[in-house]
């Protein structure tokens, strides 16, 4: 009779480690959808949370740098819709951050219980927060029927961006819980590393305000190529990308996803025993 050995070692190969991430799919699955029901069901207002923030966000950002600065919008694009147009992708990324830090600490009891590959675990705390995304995109189809604004053929482009944005989100986010892992500190950093984040991006303003001398520095930021591509696939019209910026940040986004990954696996075998 034929018998199936598992075999359970610190050093596994990249190419079963791999392989183990498609044999565990089922336990990604479970862990997404756990979370997600979780985040709907214990609040009172439910989906409503994922509406709200960045509605009330976006309406405070309109009054401040639209009605208040005075700030112009790209081409003749409603104010209010340049603005969510770049909160869709910030919401996304800054919650990933928050779900992905957090997401081994959580799962404290599973990760020293049993064997799988742990990569699974802040992958699908970002899914959850793409599920926030995909829920307060509804808001924008719903400033878009206001203002009477149909978007051109590049909205065909989006899903590009959006892979860009979950790139992003992937690497910072596993640098982000395996170092938080080994330095407890880090839970309290990560708020005001989103919070500092949302400051210094071009959320609330068009990147264009940025003087010409300064956009391939401000580009260092990630997530100011993510917000201008969609920006120029949502507002289409006079909506331009500042190209040398955008492949900065696109640089720094593979560079971050790669090194991100990198550093996981290499604290990932500690994890059982620290946490």
């Amino acid at each position: 009779m034929n018998t199936k050995e598992l075999v359970i070692e610190a050093g596994r190969s990249e190419q079963q480690y791999w392989k183990d991430l498609w044999k565990y799919r089922e336990l990604f699955y479970f862990l997404a959808w756990r979370d997600i029901l979780v985040r709907y069901k214990q609040t009172v207002i439910g989906m409503a949370w994922a509406l709200l923030r960045p509605f009330l966000t976006m309406v405070v950002f309109t009054f401040v740098f639209s009605g208040l600065a005075k700030l112009p919008s790209e081409g003749t694009a409603p104010y209010p819709i340049l603005v969510y147009a770049a909160m869709l992708p910030w919401q996304f990324f800054s919650g990933a951050l928050s779900e992905c830090s957090n997401s081994l600490i959580n799962n404290s009891n599973l990760l020293s219980k049993v064997y799988f590959p742990r990569l699974i675990v802040p992958t699908s705390a970002v899914i959850v927060s793409f599920v926030d995304f995909m829920i307060a995109g509804m808001i924008l189809l719903a400033l878009m029927a206001w203002y009477n604004f149909v978007p051109d053929w590049r909205i065909l482009t989006l899903p590009l961006f959006i892979l860009i944005a979950f790139a992003a989100s992937m690497g910072v986010g596993l640098w982000l819980a395996a170092l938080n892992v080994e330095y407890r500190d880090f839970r309290y950093v990560v708020p005001f590393l989103v919070q500092f984040g949302l400051y210094i991006s071009p959320v609330g303003f068009s990147s264009t305000v940025v003087p010409e001398q300064w956009r391939l520095l401000y580009s260092l930021n990630p997530m100011v190529g993510v917000i201008d591509g969609f920006r120029w696939a949502i507002l289409g019209g006079d909506s331009q990308i500042y190209l040398p910026g955008f492949a900065v940040s696109v640089s720094l986004v593979v560079v971050l996803l790669w090194s991100g990954i990198w550093y996981f696996r290499r604290m990932e075998r500690t994890f059982a025993d620290v946490i």
